[in-house]
Order: structure tokens, then sequence, then C-alpha cells
């Protein structure tokens, strides 16, 4: 499977920079993959002497642990298929595999680019970015992308 922006480029035109959703979606699986630990943990420490205890913490080990691979595999490929580009002409946008939603839009119809940035957002480098188009409908949101500043001053310096 190869990038999307490869298969659409149109003769002449150069990818100025590339981004994608930041890793902050493997966020829950991270917790998951830690309750799981603290599960397996506690059953060969704590719960030692009670065999029903530690098959408690073994059962919710292993349902953490299914919760946790489903959230990285999910995190995993939301980022494998979603891709964020500018070019040298516009501004290109795709997500999903089966069911793909993408957006164009020429950099000389792009009335404004503004960049939402929560406090964890600052300080982990994401954000979401809309882009204002010239005429009535053409605003669009990219959620949770990473470097979101550096995505708005490739779309902004020309």
């Amino acid at each position: 499977m190869g990038r999307y922006i490869d298969e659409i480029l149109q003769p002449g035109e150069k990818v100025l920079y590339s981004t994608n959703a930041h890793w902050i979606f493997y966020l829950p699986a991270l917790a998951a993959w830690i309750v799981a630990l603290v599960l397996l943990i506690l059953s060969v420490t704590v719960a030692a002497g009670v065999p029903s205890l530690v098959l408690g913490c073994w059962a919710a080990a292993t349902v953490a642990a299914i919760a946790a691979l489903f959230w990285t595999v999910r995190g995993w490929f939301h980022r494998l298929t979603t891709e964020t580009d500018v070019t040298d002409r516009r501004v290109v946008h795709k997500t999903g595999f089966i069911n793909r939603h993408t957006f164009e839009i020429a950099l000389d119809k792009i009335a404004s680019v503004d960049v939402d940035q929560s406090i964890p957002g600052r300080i982990l480098n994401y954000g979401n970015v809309t882009v204002v188009g010239v005429g009535e409908g053409s605003t669009k949101i990219i959620d949770t992308i990473a470097s979101p500043l550096a995505f708005r001053s490739a779309i902004t310096a020309r």
C-alpha cells in the first residue's frame, strides 16, 4: 500500500510537508497495557496466597490485555491510513482505508489556517488545524495532527 499523495501528484508538483495523526491515539492502549501489567504483578505479589484472588487478577489482566491489543491495532491502523500533506499547489488530507475520505484545497483558495492546541497538545506537540477556504462551506478541520504549527507554516509560507 503506497502513499495516497504519491498516487495523486500532478506533473511537476512537489510535496513540501507531510504530517500524520499524532501518537496520542495510542494513549488508551498504553493505559490498558499498564493496567494489565499492574494486575499481573498483583497476582504474583499480593494475591499469591489466595488462589481465587490470583485467578481474578489473571482474568482481569487478560481482559485488559485484549482491550489494549484492540486499541493498539486501532491506533496503528488510524495512523497508517491518515495522511496530511502540503504540496506547492494544494493541501491534501486523507483518512480511511476502505471507506476513504479526502479533501483538497488549492493554496491560492485558502483564506486562513487556525491552530487549536490544548495544554497537553502544546506539551506533546499535537492539535487541531482548521483550514478556511475562500467561499461558503470550504472550512475543513484536521483533528489531532502532529506538529500543527509546522503544518500551518508550510501552508502560509509562500
